[in-house]
Formats: C-alpha cells, sequence, structure tokens
C-alpha cells in the first residue's frame, strides 16, 4: 500500500484583517466579526500541506487528503490544499463543530475521521492555529490514538516505515525518529508553501468533497474540558513627550538623553 498522509487543516478567518474587523461580546464570551472579513487556509497548516508535498515529491505513489471541521466552508478556500497539490477533500460539517476554546470535540472528531479512512500512515498539521494559538489540536489526537508524535518541526522526510523530522529549537534543531504511523506539526521555518498553479485549480474544482457530520463519526460533544472565564480587548494607553530644544540639533541630543533614560537606546 503506498503511503497515505492526512494533513489537518482549518479554516480561520484571514490574519491580516484589522483589529477593527472584530469586538469582544464580553457576556457571551466570544469574539464577534465586524462586517465581512475573508476566510483563509491557517498559514502553518499551509506549512504543513507543503512538508506533505515534498514528501510526496520524493515518491509519487504517495496520496495526501486534507481533513478539516467546521461549522460551514468556503470551498474556494478550503480547496487550496487540493489546488496545491492534495488528491482528496474530507470536510467534517456540523453545528457541532462550533469553534471555541475547548479542543476536546474537535480532537476526537478528528481521531474519528482517521479512523474512518483505514489506513493513515501519517498526519501533519500546523504547530498552531492563528485564531486561538492554542497548538492543542495535533497533540490531543496524537493522544487519542496513541500515535508518537513530534511537534514544531522545520523538515519531514519518510524512510520505510519511519518518520524523521528536525525539530525546531531556539539555538537550532534536533533530528527525532518515530516509527508510522505518527503524527507531526509543521511550523513556518519549513519555507513557504508553493503557489497552486493554474493547473491545480482547475483540477481542485472537479473535486467534490466528502462531507461527514458527527453522527457519521459516531461522536458527541462531551463536557467542556476548557472553561473560557471571561473576554475583553486588552486595554490601550497612549503617553505623549514633547522634546523641545533651542534648535534641531539640540533637541536630537534630549532626545537620545531621554530614549536612554527609559532604556530604549
Amino acid at each position: 500500500m503506498p503511503l497515505h498522509i492526512v494533513v489537518l487543516a482549518k479554516q480561520v478567518t484571514d490574519s491580516e484583517a484589522p483589529a477593527s474587523a472584530y469586538s469582544v461580546d464580553a457576556t457571551g464570551k466570544r469574539v464577534v466579526l465586524q462586517g465581512s472579513v475573508p476566510f483563509i487556509v491557517n498559514g502553518f497548516d499551509e506549512n504543513a500541506v507543503e512538508a506533505a508535498l515534498r514528501i510526496k515529491d520524493a515518491a509519487p505513489d504517495r496520496r495526501i487528503t486534507v481533513v478539516s471541521a467546521g461549522t460551514e466552508f468556503a470551498l474556494d478556500v478550503v480547496k487550496k490544499p487540493v489546488a496545491m497539490g492534495a488528491e482528496a477533500l474530507v470536510l467534517l460539517q456540523d453545528g457541532a463543530f462550533q469553534n471555541t476554546i475547548d479542543p476536546l470535540f474537535t480532537v476526537r472528531a478528528l481521531a474519528a475521521a482517521i479512523h474512518k479512512l483505514g489506513q493513515v500512515d501519517l498526519v501533519l498539521a500546523g504547530r498552531q492555529a492563528s485564531d486561538w494559538d492554542n497548538s492543542q489540536v495535533p497533540l490531543g489526537v496524537a493522544e487519542t490514538l496513541g500515535w508518537p508524535v513530534i511537534h514544531v518541526t522545520q523538515r519531514v522526510d519518510v524512510s520505510g516505515a519511519t518518520v524523521r523530522a528536525h525539530r525546531v529549537l531556539p539555538d537550532g534543531h534536533e533530528v527525532v525518529e518515530a516509527p508510522l504511523p505518527a503524527v507531526v506539526t509543521v511550523s513556518n521555518e519549513l519555507g513557504s508553501p508553493r503557489y497552486p498553479n493554474m493547473r491545480g485549480i482547475m483540477a481542485s474544482k472537479r473535486v467534490q468533497p466528502t462531507v461527514w457530520t458527527a453522527a457519521d463519526l459516531g461522536v458527541s460533544r462531551p463536557a467542556p474540558a476548557l472553561e473560557l472565564a471571561a473576554a475583553a480587548l486588552p486595554k490601550r494607553t497612549v503617553e505623549t513627550e514633547l522634546i523641545k530644544g533651542d534648535d534641531d540639533a539640540d533637541a536630537g541630543r534630549k532626545l537620545a538623553m531621554r530614549l536612554r533614560e527609559a532604556r530604549l537606546l
């Protein structure tokens, strides 16, 4: 059987959207979108797609399935990994998959989907999602499946029944090996993901995603393991200090002295 790679990819709001596009409902403890904010594939998950494609480049018979969980999807967005080169797309689409800070239900649903897919050798995912930045779901999936996990990597290779990954460290990297099946999370140090070409974009339009609900997966929402205590925008204060001098040179000297006093120089 050829190597089967599953990439977990999350649809998120555009991380480049201005802060004015969001507000906080403190009573409901949730973030509210103001107007139309575009959706994108989580950036780190695109790195994971690129890692999968590089593994496939080394042996073209390897296949890639992308799995995403959510309540609703923009197909032109969530099909981007297919346009990049993945063969199949599975959408876990159900109102129960509402995006919350508690990852437990998402973890169970993704693990159930991986079981339902059958023979899966390697699961790749981004190191974290740009909305909650929790970095919990891939690790939870590995724990649920009982598979080894290698976290925050910048290179992933597969040889036989072994995955080798270069983990990102503050002062370099370390090389870690694990037997397959395994879960590996990928960081942006891997490098920029490839752009879909016209051929890939046209091919992705012909790919019909498989859609599974919570009932199809046999999962139900458990009691929350995490609860959001409060939600609020951070308070911002602006203080302005005018530095005056007899002339521009004197003002510049006094500014430099003030910055040094504030330990900014």
